[in-house]
C-alpha cells in the first residue's frame, strides 16, 4: 500500500476536483498493473492499472488508496464496475470515499460481485496523501499550505524590503517541488507589486506543473490571476484541492487570522536580521495559552545550510 500511495502522489496537484488515487495490481507476487489518476482527473487510477494488467487481473489482488467510485459519470465508467468485470480475487482499500455518491457503495458493489474486500490499510497515510480532496469534500475548501522563508529570528526581509535570497538553493528547489504539488498558488498584492512573481516550477522535468495563480487583493483584478478579496473566498474554489499560500506577510497573516492554514512549511536560514519585516503580523491571539497546542511538528530536516520544519494544524 505504501507503493500505491507513492503512485498516487504523482498526480497530486493535477487531478482536481478528483482525488489523486494510486492503484497496483499484484498476482503471484509480482505487480502486473500500475496506475494513478491522470491530469484533469481521468482516467482514474484503477482504469489505468486494469488496462496494463489486462486479462491477468482475474484472480489477482488489487491495492487502491481510495474506495473505487460507484457513481455514473459522462467522463468514464465507474471503477467499481470495471473491477467487478475484471474479477480480481481481492481488493485492498486504504480509505473510504467521503463523496456521498460513492461512500460505501463502491465496497458494496465489489462484494456483491463476489470479490473479497479489505479496508483500512494505511488509512492515515492515504488520507494525508489526498488531503486536498478530503478537505474539499469534508470542509468545502482546499487544503491550505502556508510557506514561510525566514531568518533565525523570524524575519522575511530587511527594513529596506530586500528579501532575495534569505534561503539557499536547496530550500528554493524544495519550494518549487511544493509548487508542483499544488493546484493553485496565492500571493498578496504587496508581493505581486514588489516582485512580479512568475510562480512557475523551475525543476527539470516538472516545468509543466506550474499551478494556477491567485492574488489576495481588494484592488483591481489582474488578467491571468484568480483574485480573492478575502481568505474566506477559498470556499468558492470548487476545482482546487491543494492551495499553496506563498507570500507575503499580509497574505500569511490574513490566512492565519482566519484559521485557514492546515499545514505550515518553514524554511529557516542560518542568518540573523534583527530589525526587519516580520513573517506574520497580528493573528488575533489574546494570550500565550491560545497559541499552545495549535501546531504539531510533522517533519524537520536540513536543506543545505537551511532547515525545513513542517507543522500540521491540530483541529
Amino acid at each position: 500500500m505504501d507503493a500505491t500511495i507513492a503512485l498516487g502522489e504523482r498526480g497530486r496537484g493535477r487531478t482536481a476536483p478528483n482525488p489523486n488515487v494510486g492503484c497496483i495490481i499484484v498476482k503471484d507476487g509480482e505487480a502486473i498493473g500500475r496506475g494513478w489518476t491522470q491530469p484533469s482527473g481521468r482516467p482514474h487510477a484503477e482504469a489505468e492499472a486494469l488496462a496494463e494488467a489486462g486479462e491477468a487481473a482475474r484472480g489477482a489482488t488489487v491495492y487502491v488508496t481510495l474506495e473505487p467510485c460507484a457513481h455514473e459519470s459522462p467522463r468514464g465508467p465507474a471503477c467499481a464496475d470495471l473491477l467487478a468485470a475484471a474479477a480480481p480475487a481481492r481488493v485492498v482499500i486504504a480509505t473510504g470515499d467521503p463523496d456521498s455518491r460513492t461512500d460505501g457503495a463502491g465496497v458494496a458493489r465489489l462484494r456483491a460481485a463476489g470479490i473479497a474486500v479489505d479496508c483500512g490499510a494505511r488509512r492515515d497515510a492515504a488520507e494525508a496523501s489526498m488531503a486536498g480532496f478530503f478537505s474539499r469534500v469534508r470542509r468545502g475548501r482546499p487544503f491550505v499550505t502556508l510557506k514561510l522563508a525566514m531568518s533565525i529570528d523570524g524575519k522575511i526581509a530587511l527594513p529596506s524590503g530586500e528579501s532575495k535570497w534569505i534561503t539557499g538553493e536547496d530550500a528554493r528547489a524544495h519550494v518549487h517541488l511544493e509548487r508542483a504539488r499544488a493546484d493553485m498558488i496565492l500571493v498578496g498584492r504587496g508581493t505581486y507589486e514588489a516582485d512580479a512573481p512568475k510562480l512557475d516550477v523551475r525543476l527539470p522535468g516538472l516545468e509543466d506543473r506550474a499551478p494556477r495563480r491567485a492574488l489576495l487583493t481588494r484592488g483591481e483584478a489582474v488578467e491571468g490571476w484568480t483574485c480573492l478579496s478575502s481568505p474566506d473566498e477559498i470556499f468558492a474554489l470548487a476545482d482546487v484541492n491543494d492551495l499553496l499560500v506563498e507570500g507575503g506577510s499580509g497574505a500569511a497573516t490574513a490566512f492565519l487570522a482566519a484559521d485557514l492554514i492546515d499545514r505550515l512549511i518553514v524554511y529557516r536560514a542560518p542568518v540573523l536580521i534583527g530589525e526587519g519585516k516580520s513573517s506574520v503580523g497580528w493573528i488575533g491571539l489574546e494570550s500565550l495559552a491560545e497559541a499552545h497546542g495549535r501546531w504539531r511538528l510533522s517533519d524537520a530536516r536540513p536543506l543545505g545550510a537551511d532547515r525545513l520544519e513542517v507543522y500540521e494544524r491540530t483541529r
